[in-house]
């Protein structure tokens, strides 16, 4: 569901809903990824914050020699 315009108060910056386009290209740019590969880790991860950062880091990190 949409979030209410007229009801104003402090943001929840601790989740990521990426049904929202301005949350979404806000937090695409914020990390450096495509809006697409934003949901695709907020679909594996879930919409916190921590959880989505901790997954690009995970992403970003050169794989180790096995």
């Amino acid at each position: 569901m949409a979030d209410n315009k007229s009801k104003v108060g402090k943001p929840d910056r601790s989740r990521i809903n990426v049904d929202e386009e301005y949350e979404l290209k806000d937090w695409s740019e914020k990390f450096a990824i495509s809006p697409t590969m934003l949901k695709q880790i907020v679909g594996k991860v879930g919409p916190m914050v921590d959880d989505v950062k901790a997954e690009i880091e995970k992403m970003r990190r050169p794989s180790q020699p096995r």
